[in-house]
């Protein structure tokens, strides 16, 4: 099915580019088509594999924010004990505003996740999508610049002033993802802007808002690895899962750091470029 040496590359490139804002399922398209692999995006099997992926990204940002994530629970659990969201409560509103934005996107997910990747399933309209993620990026960025820079406090305190339907809005964009060759990252830290906030705070609320649905689509789909069918592809999935966890780490923890003073631009113009140069090989190969 995968070979030890494609789940490594597969894995790496996974971890990496599922949290930088250039499409993850586009490049995982794209790649094999480009190297000659006999792999076929709606195969079965690749499905499952790039699921045990998805979740140990999923499994790296739980860890990475875990004190965030202790404080959010806590936060929410409060709000329940005392029917309301005080103002003081910051972790619990991050919290409640994450179940919200989840809403859309697993949704959408569960409704037109099979449909949208067995009609764009191709390496060639991958392509063509990873262009137009380079176009949203670069419209965000736009879009930015027309809004004060001007520091507005602590990050958490200015996610916890997004509004119910401004959450719902950012957790719908980043269902864009389903479509391969669009970002889940890229589309929710646009969406994020588009509301005010600032690259910082963008990224930040994206990968909070990216955990649950990545983790909770792994968890539903994990069970499939270990039917007799995919008993071969068990080892693969954990040797590319691991690599996945390992560029992931380092994914997150530098663009965290990134975003505190630079743009989405860069990103923008890799998409840009990647998408014509992919379209123009796998046109004339």
């Amino acid at each position: 099915m995968i070979s030890y040496f494609q789940a490594i590359v597969l894995g790496l490139l996974q971890g990496f580019s599922e949290l930088f804002p250039i499409s993850s399922l586009g490049h995982s398209v794209i790649l094999p088509k480009l190297v000659g692999w006999n792999i076929q995006q709606q195969d079965p099997f690749f499905l499952t594999f790039l699921v045990a992926t998805h979740l140990a990204t999923a499994i790296v940002l739980v860890g990475f924010f875990w004190r965030d994530w202790v404080n959010i629970v806590k936060g929410m659990g409060k709000s329940l004990s005392v029917r309301e969201i005080s103002p003081e409560n910051i972790q619990g509103r991050i919290g409640w505003l994450l179940i919200v934005g989840t809403i859309p996107a697993g949704i959408l997910g569960i409704l037109f996740q099979d449909s949208l990747r067995n009609v764009f399933a191709s390496a060639q309209s991958a392509a063509f999508f990873l262009i137009l993620n380079g176009g949203l990026l670069y419209g965000a960025e736009l879009l930015r610049r027309r809004v004060s820079t001007k520091k507005k406090g602590n990050p958490d305190e200015v996610i916890a002033k997004v509004t119910w339907i401004q959450s719902l809005g950012v957790g719908a964009a980043q269902a864009l993802a389903l479509i391969p060759g669009f970002s889940r990252s890229g589309a929710s830290m646009a969406g994020s802007l588009f509301i005010g906030l600032s690259n910082e705070e963008a990224a930040r609320f994206s990968f909070l808002l990216a955990t649950p649905v990545i983790g909770a689509a792994a968890l539903l789909k994990i069970p499939e690895l270990f039917t007799p069918a995919n008993h071969s592809l068990v080892g693969p999935a954990v040797v590319g899962a691991l690599c996945a966890g390992v560029t992931a780490y380092f994914s997150v923890k530098f663009l965290l750091k990134y975003f505190e003073s630079n743009k989405l631009t860069p990103f923008a113009i890799y998409s840009f470029v990647a998408g014509i140069t992919f379209s123009l090989i796998l046109l004339f190969r």
